[in-house]
Parts: structure tokens; sequence; C-alpha cells
């Protein structure tokens, strides 16, 4: 999965929209990194899933063209990186639905994967998912390397050190299973928080060797490899941090170790979504 944050992600969440230079950055992403990408997997013969907020898509027509052209998913990652648990319902529906409109105009179909601008779901997002026909999310972590149903509906309470103890202490509620397939996201395989210089976060990295994530993605796979006999291994990457000569050469090391192994293969996300519902179709209450 390509996310494809750009200005966007400037815009909402890495604390760069009043600066000139971190909004360059964002334009590297949209116009050196993406076609960096894009001749990556063409090299490598894999199809993707790209997750494009709607600035992204008026901001980089051309090379949002190119995404299209050479056959990737374009999925949904809302509109400047908005946080969904900033909004209000009402504008979290708007930004969804204008997105769902240029990602139609854009592919020529409606977009039916969505993954939460940092990863950050509100307390309505999975219903208005539901409501408007997206097929699978990429943004809950229940679970690592295995797809599964969201539930909506759970509740939990906060702890209030101004009231008796007993006011907090109630284990979560679960709500009830929907037929919004999850392909769980993982913060352990996204290559922004540890190869990404943000100037605004306290524990930014930026200058991690790309070998050193190699090594822990390597592990990774080799351990989901040998437990399981059926898994996902859902890698999130971005051109912002992707686009940079180091991390390519990583990512081409990394998918030829990947595709010496048998049985595995390099699929779009809504590839992984109908094989889990054929392969696991919900059981109906």
């Amino acid at each position: 999965g390509v996310d494809l944050d750009a200005v966007g992600g400037w815009l909402g969440s890495y604390g760069g929209e009043d600066s000139p230079d971190d909004i360059s950055r964002g334009l590297f992403a949209g116009e050196v990194g993406t076609p960096r990408l894009l001749k990556l997997f063409d090299r490598l013969d894999i199809k993707t899933s790209w997750f494009i907020p709607g600035h992204s898509i008026e901001t980089f027509p051309e090379e949002c063209r190119m995404i299209v052209e050479q056959g990737h998913e374009v999925g949904l990652h809302g509109y400047s990186h908005e946080n969904p648990i900033s909004m209000s319902s009402e504008q979290e529906e708007a930004v969804l639905l204008r997105c769902i409109d240029l990602i139609t105009e854009l592919s020529g179909q409606r977009p039916r994967g969505y993954v939460a601008p940092w990863w950050e779901f509100s307390h309505v997002t999975n219903e208005l998912l539901l409501k408007h026909g997206i097929k699978y999310d990429h943004s809950l972590m229940h679970r690592d390397f295995e797809c599964y149903y969201v539930r909506v509906g759970d509740r939990w309470t906060k702890i209030d050190y101004a009231m008796p103890a007993d006011h907090w202490m109630q284990a979560l509620e679960r709500g009830e299973e929907t037929d919004l397939v999850e392909i769980p996201a993982n913060w352990y395989l996204d290559d922004l928080p540890p190869m990404m210089f943000i100037k605004k976060s306290p524990n930014s990295h930026g200058f991690t060797n790309p070998r050193d994530i190699e090594s822990l993605w390597r592990d990774q796979f080799d351990w989901v490899y040998r437990e399981y006999d059926e898994a996902v291994f859902p890698i999130t990457i971005h051109p912002d941090v992707s686009g940079r000569p180091q991390v390519l050469l990583m990512l081409e090391r990394l998918t030829e170790y990947i595709r010496s192994h048998d049985g595995v293969r390099f699929v779009t996300f809504e590839e992984i979504a109908d094989d889990f519902l054929a392969k696991h179709p919900r059981q109906q209450p």
C-alpha cells in the first residue's frame, strides 16, 4: 500500500502547514517520489494499492493519472490528511463524499478501500464507510497479519480522576461485527515513522539506516511465513520516504527476498479483501 500524503500530509498531520520548506518536501513526494516508485513497481512487475488524499489528486493530476494508467488500485485517504477524531461527523462525511467523487473521476470507478489519515478512526468512521459502500478498511490494528471483519459500537470507559474509582473500572464492551473487511494496519511495517524527519515531532527519526528497517521487516516476514498457512503482510510506504534512493534499493532487495518463498503473491488490497470474503464469509447473526 502506498500513501501519497505529499503536501496534504504536511497540512493535516505533520505540522508543516506554515513552512514553505516542508510544503516543498510534499511537492517532492508528488513530483519526484511518485514517478520513482511507479518505475520500481513496473520493473518488479507488481500491482499496488495507492491511497491518495483528494488534495494530492488535485495537486498532482499528471502523476495520479500515471498511477491509474499503470494499473494500480486507488483508494481513499482523506482530503488534506485531516485527523478524523478532530472533525465533526458532518465534516468527515463531506470529506469522504468529495474524495469518492475525485477518485471515481480519476480512475473511472468508485473506490473500494479506505485508509484513515494518520491511522485514526473516529467513532463514526466505520459507519460512514459502510453507508457509502466501501468494501475494506486498512486503519485498525486488532490483528497484524490476519484480515477480519470490523465491529461497530465498541465502548470503553476513560479514566476520570474527579470521579470515584468505581466509575471507570469497567471492561471494554465489544460491539457488533459488520461486513466491512479489515486489512490490518501496522506501524511496524510502515516506512514513515523511522525514516522521515518531522521537525515538530518530538520523537522524529528520519536518519535510520534502511538496512535496519529491512532487517526488521524480514524478521517479521520470516516468522509469519513459518507460523501461518494463510496470512497478509501489508507493508505501507510513502513516496515522501520510499522515493529516496536508499529506500528504493531496500525495497528492491526486500521484494526479491519475499518472492523467493513458495506460495507468496504480491496483490492489491482489493484482491486481498475479495480473497478473504470468499474464504471466510461472515456468519450472519
